[in-house]
């Protein structure tokens, strides 16, 4: 295979003496500059495109980088607004807790009692079997508030309230009614076995001491009233506290049972 000529060896080539009166001089010349001009426009061209590329790379990268920063701030609005969603979740969970339950014994209050009541009603109105209301009172409360001050009369009230949730069973509801007051809600429950209940809970309470080196007896005396069909449940809820007030007129420290 021929060697490729170079220009020096073609300048040099063409100013030879020899070849000065040969007719193809000229053309050999005119091909010569021809191809020079050709070369350099070919250099110019990839000097162009190199240039471009490195532009249309630097795009490429200054794109890439914008991408990134709008992925990263994408990823971060994303952080805040899950964590705004698991902080609303919380204060709603809080809120609807506040709504519910009572603040000094983390018992249900008025308002989960009540709405439990109207469900107890529906089923019952479906053929279930009656549930059972107790009216809860804590023997002589005012004077554990005026002896030992209203801060043991408060540890008194939420200790009895998780001794007495600890006797029922995972479907009763205790709900404090008011002051020392708590109201039992026992579904589908007979009487045998409501008395059974209430009984356990009023010997729990008895055993109770607020301290070690404190003689503070504690008792609490109960009315129960069975719910009867298309009752008026306010006046379920009467008959039991009119069944309390008989049994602290009674005496005290125990259970009565309120007529139908």
């Amino acid at each position: 295979m021929m060697k490729p000529w170079t220009d020096a060896e073609l300048e040099r080539l063409l100013a030879e003496p020899e070849h000065q009166e040969s007719p193809l001089l000229p053309a050999l010349q005119w091909l010569q500059q021809r191809e020079q001009t050709q070369r350099k426009q070919l250099e110019k061209l990839l000097r162009i495109a190199d240039c471009s590329d490195g532009l249309a790379r630097s795009q490429t990268q200054d794109l890439l980088g914008q991408y990134d920063k709008q992925l990263r701030r994408l990823e971060k609005i994303t952080r805040i607004s899950d964590r705004y969603q698991h902080n609303l979740m919380a204060l709603n969970e809080q809120l609807k807790q506040a709504a519910q339950q009572d603040p000094l014994t983390k018992l249900a209050n008025r308002r989960l009692l009540l709405a439990r009541l109207g469900e107890e009603v529906e089923r019952c109105r479906r053929g279930t079997k009656p549930f059972v209301m107790v009216m809860l009172d804590v023997d002589y409360f005012k004077r554990i508030n005026d002896n030992f001050g209203h801060e043991t009369g408060d540890r008194a009230l939420c200790m009895m309230a998780e001794t007495i949730v600890q006797q029922l069973r995972g479907y009763d509801l205790c709900a404090r009614w008011g002051g020392e007051e708590f109201l039992l809600l026992l579904p589908e429950t007979g009487l045998e076995q409501a008395t059974h209940i209430v009984e356990r809970v009023m010997a729990a309470v008895r055993a109770l001491r607020l301290a070690k080196d404190e003689t503070i007896r504690l008792s609490i005396s109960a009315g129960l009233a069975i719910y009867q069909p298309d009752e008026n449940v306010d006046f379920t809820i009467s008959r039991a506290d009119a069944a309390l007030i008989q049994a602290k007129n009674n005496g005290r420290d125990q259970l009565q049972v309120a007529l139908a």
